[in-house]
């Protein structure tokens, strides 16, 4: 079963927004405007007093309040962006990777409607996935192999006040780390989030009752364009406390498999996550647990699992300095012996990571960096690091710089 969910979207909005150029100001979700009727070439809307949660952004980094601006039949629409470089060091580096990288991490436009019945919310423009422990992809690469030009795009359709339904290509409800550079704590991806699918193409309930919200989503996986998972979440949260279970698999098994599709698609996955956040802290540790059968389509002889765990933890300091700390710990199952699937350097393998990553924003601008250190144990000669396979150790090291821009009369921070 496949269906091109982006193409749909995108064309979609095109041709709304099109419409929305040669129309008339039209009154918000049937609100009379103040003063008489708004002139077609209205000058852009006051932006809201703070960012909007889609991007979601974990911290410290901060978007600032996106540019408003009236599209007619469509209303009010928000519009913000980020344009980012970066550059990375790694030693041990595999066969085939450069010791140095550089890449544009992001160059990505943010539209979106937020208001009344019908919402939309459209990702578009370049980006770079780097992780620990994996080999770098240059941003073309990484946009060809991976999500395309439109990674995340999706109708939301508010059927009630704390009830919505969400339609395209979704983030996933997966893991603790978003899929964006930008969006997280730290740089790079950590180990967990290897074993984690970051984009679907589905269908997303989502509901809200007093401290609990819950999402349930039929979606293709690991972006495999075979609708076969669904994933859920639950959440409780009170005052700067929340805990999140969060569960997703695949109720078949499919042989499809490309970059963005791996043998994890036929995966079951499980996180328990906490999360405080209150004044200058962030601390977010969080338990996950994958498992990957057995699947002769595929070869895969013998399935094996992952038990991992980490602690992401973040402190903002005064004139826009913030110190972000990341430990993980990830075990996988199997052994060579038994022929089972190789999920991270080699069967029955281990690896631990520490990242840290020294930050400052000012308004839109932001620089940051990420030193850190990946330590594989129980490797399979030729699976671990270095041009032959052989190391045990990782020491990494990357640069981010770049601006968030969103409506020009933000506040600095």
């Amino acid at each position: 079963m496949t269906f091109d969910w982006k193409n749909l979207a995108a064309l979609t909005l095109s041709v709304g927004l099109a419409a929305a150029c040669g129309a008339q100001t039209a009154p918000v979700d049937g609100q009379k405007p103040a003063d008489g009727a708004v002139p077609a070439a209205a000058p852009a809307l006051s932006a809201p007093s703070g960012p909007l949660p889609t991007p979601s952004i974990t911290g410290p980094l901060a978007a600032p309040p996106p540019a408003i601006f009236d599209a007619g039949p469509f209303g009010k629409l928000a519009v913000n962006g980020i344009l980012d470089g970066m550059g990375t060091w790694t030693g041990n580096y595999i066969a085939g990777d450069h010791a140095a990288n550089a890449a544009l991490s992001n160059g990505q436009i943010f539209l979106q409607k937020t208001d009344g019945w019908f919402q939309f919310y459209l990702q578009a423009g370049a980006y770079d996935l780097p992780a620990l422990g994996a080999p770098f992809l240059a941003t073309d690469k990484t946009m060809t192999d991976l999500y395309g030009p439109v990674p995340v795009a999706f109708v939301k359709l508010q059927a009630a006040k704390n009830t919505s339904i969400e339609i395209g290509s979704l983030p996933t409800l997966i893991g603790a780390e978003y899929t964006f550079t930008f969006e997280n704590m730290n740089i790079d991806r950590g180990l967990l989030w290897n074993q984690e699918n970051a984009v679907n193409r589905g269908v997303q309930i989502n509901q809200t009752i007093g401290k609990f919200t819950a999402s349930l989503s039929w979606n293709d996986g690991f972006y495999s364009d075979r609708f076969t998972w669904l994933s859920g979440s639950l959440a409780y949260t009170k005052g700067a406390h929340s805990l999140a279970f969060v569960a997703g698999g695949n109720y078949n098994q499919t042989a499809f498999q490309t970059v963005a599709t791996p043998v994890q698609n036929n995966s079951s996955i499980y996180n328990v996550i906490y999360t405080y956040s209150k004044g200058s802290w962030i601390v977010q540790p969080y338990f996950q647990y994958t498992n990957v059968p057995g699947t002769e389509a595929i070869g895969v002889v013998r399935g094996a699992s992952t038990t991992g765990g980490a602690i992401l933890v973040n402190h903002t300091f005064k004139h826009g300095f913030s110190l972000p700390f990341r430990w993980e710990y990830i075990a996988s199952s199997g052994s060579a012996a038994e022929n089972a699937v190789n999920l991270m350097y080699g069967p029955g393998s281990s690896a631990t990571s520490f990242t840290v990553t020294p930050t400052f924003q000012y308004g839109g601008f932001f620089v940051r960096g990420d030193l850190a250190f990946v330590h594989a144990m129980n490797i399979t000669p030729g699976d671990a690091f270095g041009r032959l396979g052989m190391a045990a150790n990782q020491p990494h090291a990357a640069a981010e710089i770049g601006f968030m821009f969103g409506n020009n009369m933000a506040e600095k921070r």
